[in-house]
């Protein structure tokens, strides 16, 4: 296939995953401009309850992905009949992590002080945290749904119904923080109500489309009264897993920073958040190209076409460089207006146009590195890339961060140099490690091992 129709095949096949995951963080981010209209205080706090979840949100989301890679290459394969099985098995397997996921939240929500941050922070926090929490039980039933029919490489579906529930999930928060059209006046644990009920919505919107679409009835799919298959269960967690400790060690990275600018003020942190939360967008967007690589790329390897992989491959890197390039030169120039979307405080917007630098310089290496992740996902090589992103944010990211910040007296900037450093250093890596794996393969034409 021509670089040009690869283009093509590509972004068609990303901009509704991009979409998607835009829809996904955008609850974040109406939550966070909302509730930053009430004060620093409750943005902090809303900053250090979704800093934690955050974490959990996007490790379920890793395991989530491992179901996607093995339906695009069966389906590459012709093998049908594999395809409802790979799907039931995720669904348990999504539905048991979730719990797992709650309990531990409800054990950690005790020792919150453990994080040292200002007391009103973390009374605050607590009551959002748990709230939010809950919403990972539906979100993940979700996910199992969205990722089998992404697989297929059909992804406009997931991008209507995240969309249309991001949209509810607005409305409820105009009704819930300030009780409107007489709902009860809850502040800004209205947010945190209003992203529990918007992630219900999606569960049942995007279950009842595959459920009962005509499209997906030779598939036979079975959500109940099915045998639990442990080789796939354990094919899915061989990629889920690692896939979703690549997420945690970043996104714990960025979690753990927050604590560190919690150190620093109550200011440092919600500039902080602001900051974060306008690089997750992007962020989110990229790991759209980053999944459509991933489907393009197992699909080729189950079509034994290890040319047109490649090539899909490096296109998605192209693609994700030129998106990210551009994000970079918005921050740039907007910076100064973009936190006022959030808050009026001038110290807080101030210090947030400062970090938005920051967030410029590293778009390029997230984009990068997350693209990586997904295609090497779609090799099935998940095992190195894993201890890659580990060593680079928490072997020398975060220690360099705190270094700058608190020995050498660059404060919240410090931190996120260390970030930008590790960032820089984890794509290098990957964008390295597919182009020497992809040429092994195309020269030799014989399967990589999965665990290479």
């Amino acid at each position: 296939m021509a670089v040009r129709e690869q283009v093509k095949t590509t972004f068609l096949l990303a901009y509704p995953v991009m979409l998607s995951q835009l829809g996904q963080v955008a609850v974040g981010v109406a939550d966070s401009m909302m509730v930053g209209r009430l004060g620093a205080l409750e943005l902090a706090a809303s900053s250090l309850a979704n800093s934690i979840f955050f974490v959990l949100l996007m490790f379920g989301i890793g395991i989530s992905m491992g179901l996607t890679p093995l339906v695009s290459k069966a389906y590459g394969k012709g093998k049908t009949h594999q395809i409802s099985r790979l799907f039931s098995n995720s669904l348990l397997i999504n539905f048991l992590t979730s719990l797992v996921m709650l309990g531990l939240v409800l054990l950690f929500s005790r020792n919150l002080n453990l994080l040292n941050q200002p007391e009103e922070v973390e009374t605050l926090a607590l009551p959002f945290l748990l709230i939010i929490t809950a919403s990972l039980v539906p979100l993940m039933v979700f996910q199992a749904f969205k990722q089998f029919v992404e697989g297929l490489s059909q992804t406009k579906q997931a991008m209507f119904i995240t969309i249309a529930a991001n949209l509810v999930n607005v409305f409820l928060n105009w009704l819930l923080i300030w009780g409107h059209w007489g709902f009860p006046e809850l502040g800004f644990l209205g947010a945190a109500w209003a992203t529990l009920i918007s992630r219900v919505l999606m569960m049942v919107l995007m279950g009842a489309y595959v459920l009962y679409s005509k499209r997906y009835a030779d598939f036979g799919l079975r959500i109940l009264r099915f045998k639990p298959n442990w080789t796939l269960c354990k094919r899915i967690l061989k990629i889920g897993v690692p896939t979703g400790f690549q997420f945690i060690f970043e996104v714990s990275a960025f979690s753990a920073a927050a604590i560190m600018m919690g150190w620093i003020g109550v200011n440092a942190l919600a500039g902080h958040q602001i900051a974060l939360n306008l690089a997750s967008i992007s962020y989110m967007m990229a790991t759209g190209l980053a999944t459509a690589g991933m489907i393009r790329v197992s699909h080729y390897i189950g079509k034994e076409d290890y040319k047109g992989m490649r090539e899909a491959g490096m296109v998605a890197f192209g693609l994700v460089a030129t998106f990210m390039f551009v994000c970079a030169l918005l921050f740039f120039v907007l910076r100064f207006w973009l936190p006022t979307l959030y808050i009026d405080d001038p110290q807080v917007i101030s210090l947030a146009a400062s970090l938005l630098i920051l967030a410029g310089l590293f778009q390029l290496s997230d984009g990068i590195q997350v693209v990586g992740l997904g295609v090497l996902r779609g090799l099935e090589d998940v095992k190195v890339p894993t201890v890659v992103t580990f060593l680079a944010y928490w072997g020398l990211g975060l220690p360099l961060g705190y270094f700058l910040a608190f020995t050498m007296g660059f404060a919240e900037k410090g931190i996120w140099i260390g970030l930008l450093v590790g960032l820089t250093i984890t794509a290098g890596m990957l964008l390295y490690r597919f182009d020497q794996l992809s040429k092994r393969k195309t020269k030799s034409n014989t399967d990589l091992p999965a665990t290479t």
